[in-house]
């Protein structure tokens, strides 16, 4: 009896060892890693959480990969999930190629078709980049652990036909700022006040503004993955800032849409949108709008950067409360119509299920955020091939329409006055995915003779739309909401054409030319030359990349001084502004080789007169706890280009010694919220204020002392208001349907021989974001006392011909002509009043030395604080 039993135990257990055990009870849940369910009301987990979960989720699974693609601004990790069946992830290097083949549109068609029944369609899915709409980071947990372990029929499929390429957190630098501060304040009537620092180190809100340029860490890794290494077929970008009372948006977009936008994209993006919106119906989710505020025009963002390479992609913007406290809105409560008219009670085309109202929850969006995803990945697996074949039928169609014309766009950097941001332009375009090439021989195009090394941009590649698009100017097709009624403006931007912002000359051909080419890898100048021999060299001051060797050779403790005038010394014409840097040509040589700057040896016949001499200045930046993305922007190009900084609360400014520093900038922002910032009561009291008039107050007598105040755009208002300066905003009272300048590039008329102009062309584009324009106002009595105003116009609207790229509405008659960039003495002082950004998202960088030379300017009048004379030897 006791072998029978023995025999029968042994039989149990081989049956036990054969039984599948469920993945799911094999995978940790979010809880199970995190402590709770992310999604729960009042609790928001931090990077370090997320982070901890996914490679907890990767080690338990053969289903998902989880790799570092990159380090955020401040150092952290970023990670990306890949998620497919196990056969798929055993094929994972396979699926990249062909990915890759079928968007170069290169191939013929009987061998695409072949690849797509072969390839699996790639979705790319990211969460929290803008880290105050919280659900997003919250989501992708959950999300991840449903996609892994879950097995109905429907998720099945999803795996076998699809690749998820799931980002966790876009912004990790900011999710944990925002669950660090809401951690501080729960329980708190402070719990839901508004974050009073930037949430990404620099950009802030706008690093879902930097996807042409990809000047942010986080944006240049995840550019790498959609345009180079993966380029998923669909692109989904979700977000938490939901037109109310709607419950979430989904596509079809507003209009317009940039005709540049190859129509299978938009047809794409409109077929998805409605599975999506069919997702929710299916559910019963009410609440998902479409077609309201946010448009298929401006090229910048993570889901329409996209559109002009061949991908479809999505917004989604679920409702926000703020952070993880619940709301509960009362039925009454909720408005009969959206903003524009729509109505937000009655079903219709674009809102076929209206929310009424009742509870929302953090959990609600982390669910919604799941449907939507869902429908997407639904309708990616169902059409498989459709997707994957229509990639490559935008790229042979796109390299069939640029074989017909503008054949190419030809940059030649010895041309430029500044090579170095003609370079910058070509690494921007291979960011993108363009492909560069530089002719080998002298060829001849258009009439004109090009040397060899210049730079060719083919039309003919896949991702003409964006090619075309960041190098032609925009012509936005503004309507009136209403006959006779204020215009549509753009959602972001109306123009960005980016040879314009910097400063770069680029030629269009048109027809076809034979040129011998080569491509690029890594497009470089050739190293800078040191002329001559002497103790002193001169150095142009067309470059940007001038100052930021002026600022390392002060560093190193040189004397630079700068010519007052233009000079011809020998056979050399020296512009206003030139750099005379003293140092021997060993020291550099290394530095003109690194940058691509020549240094020509002057001899004697400089006059102390001729010349000012620099020291580095002493700059304070401003800090408003009214976070200012223009500061963000701000001390990221001043690091770049080597200026040391200090930042300024409103409390250093009421309270300390400004008299270590020479300049003061005061980026663009409200003049309300830096003069009164938070209000009491709404904000922890050490960031409830502004500057108040004490602050003010200092400033005034910091600049009547002798320092430079620079105020940017609205800071200017501030500047004007609290100085009682002769100058005054000419547009404050001019009503928007007169005048509508909302992102466009204007034509601006500069002073090259004025100190802050000192390097710039006579003509440049300014980026106008409904900024300001100045008039010279008398004081009151001055006149009657015989007293101008001192005051000095550094550029000026032009007079004609305004508008560059984008769209204007009444710039003629308000702006022409009228003062966009000037200085005026306070006491022994100076204010510099800067009426538009010159440095908006750091982009145009041909108004960069605007603000250098401010900077610079302000370091001269402390030339001899180290006890010298400040002449010349």
């Amino acid at each position: 009896m006791r072998s029978v039993r023995i025999a029968a135990a042994a039989v149990l257990a081989c049956l036990w060892v054969q039984v599948p055990v469920p993945l799911s009870a094999q995978v940790p849940t979010p809880a199970s890693v995190i402590g709770w369910e992310p999604g729960e009301d009042y609790r928001l987990a931090d990077y370090e959480q997320i982070r901890g979960y996914f490679e907890a989720l990767d080690a338990a699974s053969d289903r998902i990969r989880v790799e570092e693609i990159g380090v955020s601004a401040e150092g952290r990790p970023l990670l990306l999930a890949t998620i497919s069946s196990e056969a798929n992830m055993r094929s994972l290097e396979r699926f990249e190629g062909i990915a890759r083949q079928l968007a170069d549109g290169s191939l013929e068609d009987s061998e695409a078709r072949e690849l797509a029944g072969e390839g699996r369609v790639v979705v790319w899915i990211d969460a929290g980049i803008h880290a105050t709409e919280v659900a997003g980071a919250q989501f992708s947990p959950a999300f991840a652990y449903r996609m892994v372990t879950g097995e109905d029929p429907e998720l099945r499929r999803i795996r076998e036909e699809v690749i998820l390429l799931l980002m966790p957190v876009m912004n990790p630098d900011g999710l944990d700022l925002v669950a660090e501060w809401y951690r501080r304040n729960l329980g708190t009537p402070f719990e839901t006040a508004e974050l009073p620092v930037l949430y990404q180190k620099y950009s802030g809100h706008d690093n879902n503004r930097d996807w042409f340029m990809m000047q942010q860490p986080e944006t240049r890794a995840v550019a790498r993955q959609l345009w180079e290494r993966w380029i998923p077929q669909i692109v989904v970008n979700h977000h938490q800032t939901g037109p109310f009372p709607a419950r979430i948006f989904v596509p079809p977009f507003a209009d317009p849409v940039n005709p540049r936008i190859p129509p299978l994209v938009i047809a794409g993006v409109n077929l998805v949108g409605t599975a999506m919106q069919q997702r929710f119906a299916q559910e019963g989710k009410p609440g998902a709008v479409s077609r309201l505020r946010y448009t298929q025009w401006w090229n910048g963002g993570v889901r329409t950067t996209p559109y002009f390479h061949n991908q479809i992609g999505i917004l989604t913007e679920v409702a926000l409360h703020r952070y993880a406290t619940p709301k509960y809105y009362e039925p009454d409560s909720i408005p009969r119509t959206f903003r524009g008219g729509m109505s937000a009670d009655r079903p219709s085309v674009w809102y076929p299920h209206p929310w009424r109202g009742g509870w929302w929850r953090i959990r609600d969006a982390v669910e919604y955020f799941e449907t939507a995803s869902l429908g997407v990945l639904q309708v990616a697996a169902s059409m498989r091939e459709s997707w994957l074949y229509d990639m490559h039928r935008m790229g042979r169609d796109a390299r069939a329409k640029g074989a017909r014309g503008p054949f190419a766009y030809l940059i030649v950097p010895e041309r430029q006055r500044d090579p170095g941001e003609a370079l910058e332009l070509i690494r921007i375009l291979k960011l993108g995915g363009l492909r560069v090439h530089r002719a080998t021989r002298p060829f001849s195009a258009g009439g004109e003779d090009y040397p060899r090394g210049t730079y060719v941009l083919l039309a003919a590649q896949p991702f003409r739309a964006h090619l075309v698009d960041l190098l032609e100017p925009q012509e936005y097709p503004a309507e009136e909401r209403y006959p006779g009624g204020p215009p549509d403006t753009p959602y972001d931007l109306a123009g960005w054409t980016l040879p314009l912002q910097m400063g770069v000359g680029v030629d269009r051909v048109e027809g076809p030319v034979e040129i011998a080419l080569e491509e690029v890898e890594e497009p470089a100048l050739p190293p800078g030359r040191v002329g001559g021999t002497g103790a002193r060299y001169a150095l142009s001051p067309q470059q940007n990349q001038a100052y930021a060797a002026v600022n390392r050779l002060l560093e190193a403790g040189r004397r630079i001084w700068r010519l007052r005038s233009a000079r011809r010394v020998g056979d050399r014409e020296l512009l206003p502004g030139t750099f005379i840097v003293e140092a021997s040509p060993e020291e550099l040589r290394p530095l003109a080789a690194a940058s691509g700057l020549d240094f020509s040896a002057i001899g004697a016949g400089l006059g102390e007169g001729e010349l000012v001499e620099l020291a580095a200045p002493r700059i304070g930046v401003y800090r408003s706890w009214v976070p200012s993305m223009d500061e963000g922007w701000a001390r990221w190009v001043l690091e770049r280009y080597g200026y040391a900084y200090e930042r300024l609360s409103d409390a250093d400014i009421r309270e300390a010694d400004l008299s270590r520093f020479d300049a003061i900038l005061l980026p663009h922002q409200a003049a309300d919220d830096a003069l009164h910032g938070h209000l009491a009561g709404t904000m922890p009291d050490e960031y409830t204020g502004g500057l108040g008039l004490e602050g003010a107050l200092q400033l005034k007598r910091w600049v009547e002392g002798g320092g430079t105040l620079i105020a940017v755009d609205g800071a200017a208002d501030f500047a004007i208001e609290q100085f009682g300066l002769p100058v005054r905003n000419a547009l404050r009272e001019v009503p928007a349907e007169t005048l509508s300048v909302p992102g466009s590039l204007l034509r601006l008329a500069v002073d090259p021989a004025d100190a802050g102009g000192f390097g710039m062309a006579e003509e440049t584009a300014a980026s106008f974001v409904r900024s300001r324009a100045f008039e010279v106002v008398p004081l009151a009595g001055a006149e009657d006392r015989g007293q101008r105003p001192e005051v000095t116009v550094t550029a000026r609207y032009a007079a004609t011909d305004l508008l560059l790229s984008g769209w204007e509405r009444g710039a003629e008659q308000h702006l022409a002509g009228r003062p966009a960039m000037l200085s005026t003495s306070v006491g022994r002082g100076r204010v510099i009043l800067i009426g538009f950004r010159p440095y908006f998202r750091g982009q145009p960088r041909g108004t960069f030395k605007l603000l250098f030379n401010a900077l610079l300017s302000a370091g001269t009048s402390s030339a001899g604080r180290d006890g010298s004379s400040g002449g010349v030897p």
